[in-house]
C-alpha cells in the first residue's frame, strides 16, 4: 500500500474523530489508528526493499559486464596465441584485442555510471519522499501536542 495513502487515511481518521468539549483533545478509534500505523510499518520497508532491489540489479549488471569483459579477454588471448607465428597478424590481433578491451572498459564504465545515476536518482527520490512524510508526521505530532492542555491550566481548573 502506498505510504501517502496511509498518511491520508491517518489524517482522515483524525479529522473524523470526536472533539472533547472544553478541550483541544479528540477521541480517536484506537483499532483504526493502530491498523493504519501497522500498515505504515509494513509499507515503509517495502520502499526500502525496492531501493535495495535497484542496488542489487545494478550489481548484477556490473557483474555481467565484468564477466563479459573476462570472456572477451580470454577469447582475444586464445586468438592471438593461435596466430602468433605471423608478425603482421599478431600485431593486428594485439591492436584489435586492445580495442576490444578498451571498448569493454568504456562500456563497463558507462554501464556503471548509468546504474549509479539511476540508483542515486531512485534513492534521492525515496529520501525526499521519506523526509516529506516525516515532516507531516512531526507536524501532526506538534499539532496534537499543541492542543494538549498544559499542566498549569489543569491545576487552575481543578482548584
Amino acid at each position: 500500500m502506498d505510504i501517502l495513502h496511509l498518511v491520508d487515511r491517518l489524517e482522515e481518521l483524525f479529522n473524523e474523530s470526536r472533539a472533547l468539549p472544553f478541550t483541544h483533545s479528540v477521541i480517536v478509534n484506537e483499532d483504526r489508528m493502530l491498523d493504519i500505523i501497522d500498515q505504515m510499518r509494513v509499507s515503509i520497508p517495502e520502499e526500502i526493499k525496492k531501493a535495495q532491489q535497484i542496488v542489487a540489479q545494478r550489481d548484477r549488471i556490473l557483474a555481467q559486464a565484468q564477466e563479459e569483459a573476462q570472456r572477451t579477454l580470454a577469447l582475444a588471448r586464445e586468438k592471438s596465441e593461435q596466430i602468433i607465428e605471423r608478425d603482421a597478424i599478431v600485431e593486428a590481433a594485439r591492436a584489435r584485442a586492445e580495442q576490444i578491451i578498451e571498448s569493454i572498459r568504456e562500456e563497463n564504465e558507462r554501464t556503471r555510471r548509468e546504474a549509479d545515476e539511476y540508483v542515486v536518482q531512485a534513492l534521492t527520490s525515496l529520501e525526499a519522499e521519506l523526509e516529506r512524510i516525516l515532516t507531516q508526521v512531526r507536524n501532526g505530532i506538534r499539532t496534537i501536542q499543541a492542543e494538549k492542555p498544559s499542566p498549569s491550566r489543569e491545576n487552575v481548573t481543578s482548584s
